[in-house]
């Protein structure tokens, strides 16, 4: 027996499951049993439409949610994440692929897998790399707007079968509104009632039926309406086609394409869903693990994550990712291992097998119908609400990805990335920088509190007080010097500039230079820069750019007191003489030269 407590640092790493496989025992293997059980059932309904989405036969969207869902489970980090198809990720494998092959044909299926394959290698080398960390720079903003945004292309998608219209296939959002509203008169009203049937009952069920799986409810009742239509009318006159039985096996092996085409096809497309992919499992991953009070290694799901989809693209599965709906249930049936996710992939086989025959029943505009449910539940009106309400920059961001993902899905949530990313950077390259002054009611005081100054604060006509809050790299090196020399173009009395450095958090060479050149220029102005409070980060940016002696190792303090004491006898005697503002406490003591006041 092999005593897993004693295993090395190495194997942990190399077989991540041997981390929690000793917490394994008949109580826990109960409860992750009866969640598995729950979320196959789940599962079920979501993964032929998720497929249906993605082009494919509603069979693929089962195979994608058993391998990748077991490898998932036993190379990630989370308890709960459980991996399978989703419909952000479908949608792009949609827009991505359809464009190059007929949409459940033998050579779709094979770009779907070489594209599934391509992911799955970039997670994994993204993982390996350690690359986990670039998930924090994607916005929830943007998520939220390339998830409207595919929401409505979901629902456009299905217009045609909904309404029984024929639409050309890899038309544009825009397109298909055009060619919606020119051919309404030749909706098919038999088809249209079948999808009205299902889309109401759908609602309805999941509105007071909460303990029913509201997408099998409507399933049956669209169903029921079509299979009623069709003896009465006839399929030739009514026109209600099914999705057909669905294929009851393990899932098959099977080999992606391994052209030089089908990769260079695929390849970018695999770097989109990649970054999609792992943005969403972490997120979701993260979100569960707040509940949960467990650690989350986003490198750890990188791996994990780019197993599952290596692993599915050799037994017919598409790209997965974290399913935040089968991740909650998991989480909330009571699952208490990862050993639950894997389960559910064994339990959706069996009930697949018992099932498989009736989806010879279920009509298209049925499934169009479950569809329009679904893309009405990825839009998020509450927070798409609020960042319009009260945030100015977050509004265009959300409006540039979402109008971008409706021109271009591949493209759109690069784009909006990048505009959120551009807001980032001007927002850090612009660092906060306020003037400060002591607490009038303590002037006398010779503890140093001090306050953000208004426009009615008097101030120190020799010397400004600033506090920088935010780093001082070379993208903000001209704004923050432009700030300093601000000060003694509209004073040029202010030779002095005392600045508070607790807040400033991080100096890269760019910014040490601009220290070293502002305390030079000050020194040739008679002043000085004197620094307070200086981190061991900034400190040891000085030295290695060789900064310090240019700075001025006398004109770095720890306390704002020690600065000041230091910094008065430097100031002009005659200016002290005359100024009322006397904003220190050496002011009311004494002149700059010792002499005391007079009110002293």
């Amino acid at each position: 027996m092999i005593d897993l407590k004693a295993c090395p640092l190495w194997l942990y790493r190399l077989l991540p499951f041997l981390r929690w496989w000793p917490s394994v025992n008949s109580d826990t293997l109960k409860a992750d049993a009866v969640a598995a059980l729950t979320g196959a059932m789940v599962v079920l309904p979501q993964a032929v439409a998720f497929a249906t989405i993605a082009g494919l036969p509603p069979e693929y969207g089962l195979y994608a949610a058993m391998v990748p869902a077991v490898i998932g489970a036993l190379w990630g980090s989370s308890w709960h994440l459980v991996s399978g198809p989703t419909t952000a990720i479908s949608i792009v494998v949609f827009a991505s692929i359809s464009p190059l092959a007929e949409p459940s044909s033998a050579h779709y299926i094979g770009l779907v897998l070489t594209l599934t394959l391509l992911t799955g290698l970039i997670q994994l080398g993204m993982g390996v790399a350690r690359l986990g960390v670039l998930v924090n720079f994607i916005s929830h903003t943007v998520i939220i707007g390339f998830t409207a945004g595919a929401a409505l292309l979901i629902a456009s998608s299905q217009i045609k079968n909904f309404f029984g219209l024929a639409i050309p296939r890899g038309a544009h959002f825009h397109e298909v509104l055009i060619h919606f509203g020119t051919h309404i008169l030749d909706i098919n009203l038999w088809v249209m009632v079948v999808g009205i049937a299902t889309l109401a009952s759908g609602i309805l069920a999941r509105r007071y039926l909460k303990k029913l799986p509201y997408m099998i409810v409507a399933m049956v009742v669209g169903s029921l309406v079509a299979a009623f239509l069709n003896a009465r009318y006839g399929v030739e006159q009514t026109g209600i086609k099914t999705v057909g039985a669905l294929v009851a096996s393990f899932p098959p092996f099977s080999v992606p394409e391994f052209s030089l085409a089908a990769i260079k096809q695929t390849l970018f497309p695999a770097t989109i869903i990649a970054i999609l992919a792992l943005t969403e499992a972490v997120a979701i991953a993260r979100s569960v693990a707040i509940k949960s009070d467990q650690r989350i290694d986003s490198n750890q799901e990188f791996i994990g994550q780019g197993l599952s989809n290596i692993a599915g693209s050799f037994f017919s599965g598409y790209a997965s990712s974290g399913s935040f709906n089968r991740s909650g249930v998991n989480y909330a049936s009571g699952a208490k291992t990862p050993l639950a996710a894997a389960l559910s992939a064994v339990f959706l086989l069996l009930i697949v097998m018992l099932v498989a025959p009736l989806a010879a029943y279920l009509p298209v505009p049925a499934m169009a119908a479950i569809l329009f449910i679904v893309a009405y539940g990825l839009i998020d009106f509450h927070h798409m609400g609020e960042i319009i309400k009260r945030h100015k920059r977050e509004r265009i961001v959300l409006a540039i990805t979402f109008i971008g993902t409706l021109v271009d899905l591949e493209k759109g949530i690069f784009l909006g990335i990048l505009v959120s990313l551009m807001f980032y950077l001007y927002r850090t390259s612009r660092p906060s920088i306020r003037q400060l002054v002591p607490l009038a009611s303590e002037a006398d005081n010779p503890r140093r509190k001090f306050i953000e100054a208004d426009s009615e604060s008097p101030t120190c006509p020799q010397m400004a007080v600033l506090s920088v809050e935010g780093s001082i790299f070379f993208g903000a090196v001209e704004y923050v010097q432009q700030q300093f020399r601000n000060i003694d173009e509209t004073n040029p009395q202010k030779k002095h500039l005392l600045l508070t450095s607790r807040a400033i958090g991080f100096v890269d060479l760019a910014g040490a230079e601009l220290l070293a050149k502002e305390a030079a220029r000050r020194r040739k102005m008679g002043g000085g820069l004197y620094l307070v409070g200086v981190q061991p980060d900034l400190t040891e940016m000085l030295h290695r750019s060789k900064q310090v002696d240019t700075v001025g190792a006398d004109q770095i303090f720890q306390h704002k007191g020690d600065a000041l004491r230091a910094v008065y006898p430097r100031l002009d005697n005659e200016i002290c003489r005359t100024c009322t503002a006397r904003i220190f406490h050496e002011c009311n003591v004494a002149l700059p030269d010792g002499t005391p006041r007079a009110s002293a």
